[in-house]
């Protein structure tokens, strides 16, 4: 837990898919005081309700959740504006004497927010520009000219992740300066406490599966054929399902197939969530499979508030 007193302080649920910090965040809400703030990459789109595992509202018990459905299905990810607009949610809560949860499982996300993190600007020349070297040429072209400008960040950046690709080489165009690959060391914008959730690793496998299967049966397919555009979009196309879903409507792939892509893809993500979570000793874990979670967590929130309460 960080402990710089003299800034205001947040809570912060993370781990992996699937692991119920919703849940936990909605128990933490009504016990403190507090207000949810979202730090899910693809739960901020219009519209991504199934496949993202966003809580209906009539399941939000009452408690205020911020930067849901805030962009439109066609808007390019931008970390950078995120940052922006959970910091003002977060200094609104503070406002109201209340007290804000950030809940999410994208890592970077969360440590846009919670610490002191800046990014470069953009240039919409520029990244249209390498954006149409990289359709003509392809990504072994673009990953060897990053590799002659920045060694280091090519030998962090895969030729298959196209979109950081492109960022690399525009940062490094516009800044004239490498392309730091590597997160700055940490340093708190506010005081905060995160609380990860993990489990038995076979079982969250299992429930993951489960999980998948509901979604297409609360109509994943049918969401993603009403979201016009969603195939053209340069990141929530590529988000968990959806993917899967727009290749099996493209006819490349079948129904089962897509599920099980999916399934597998989840998997995978669980576990690169998991690994960046671990890699911060600051997160203090609790075991999803334990009866007393709720309890565990409040005593970790009471402590790290420093009060026997806050209603």
């Amino acid at each position: 837990m960080n402990s710089t007193p003299e800034l205001r302080p947040v809570v912060a649920v993370v781990g992996a898919t699937g692991t119920g910090k919703s849940a936990l965040a909605l128990e933490l809400a009504h016990r403190f005081s507090g207000e949810v703030v979202n730090a899910d990459s693809m739960q901020v789109y219009r519209g991504m309700d199934i496949g993202t595992a966003k809580l209906p509202v009539a399941r939000r018990q009452g408690i205020p959740h911020h930067l849901l459905d805030i962009w439109p299905i066609r808007k390019a990810a931008n970390v950078a504006e995120y940052q922006t607009l959970a910091r003002q949610a977060i200094e609104e809560v503070h406002a109201r004497g209340r007290l804000p949860i950030l809940v999410g499982g994208s890592g970077l996300y969360v440590r846009a927010v919670l610490e002191k993190f800046e990014f470069p600007g953009h240039d919409p020349q520029i990244r249209a520009r390498i954006e149409t070297e990289l359709d003509r040429s392809g990504p072994g072209s673009l990953h060897a000219r990053l590799a002659a400008a920045d060694p280091a960040a090519a030998a962090q950046i895969l030729p298959t992740n196209t979109r950081r690709l492109v960022r690399a080489l525009e940062v490094i165009e516009l800044t004239g300066g490498p392309f730091v690959a590597e997160l700055p060391a940490s340093s708190p914008h506010f005081r905060y406490c995160a609380l990860g959730l993990a489990g038995d690793r076979l079982a969250l496998d299992e429930a993951l599966a489960r999980r998948v299967e509901r979604m297409w049966d609360e109509g994943f397919v049918a969401e993603v054929i009403g979201l016009p555009g969603l195939a053209g979009s340069p990141t929530a196309s590529r988000a968990l399902g959806y993917r899967q879903i727009l290749a099996m409507l493209a006819g490349e792939v079948d129904e089962a197939t897509a599920k099980a892509q999916t399934i597998r893809a989840t998997r995978k993500f669980a576990r690169r969530q998991d690994k960046w979570f671990r890699r911060d000793a600051s997160v203090h874990w609790l075991d999803i499979g334990d009866r007393d979670l709720g309890a565990r967590a409040q005593v970790v929130v009471r402590r790290f508030l420093g009060s026997s309460d806050r209603d």
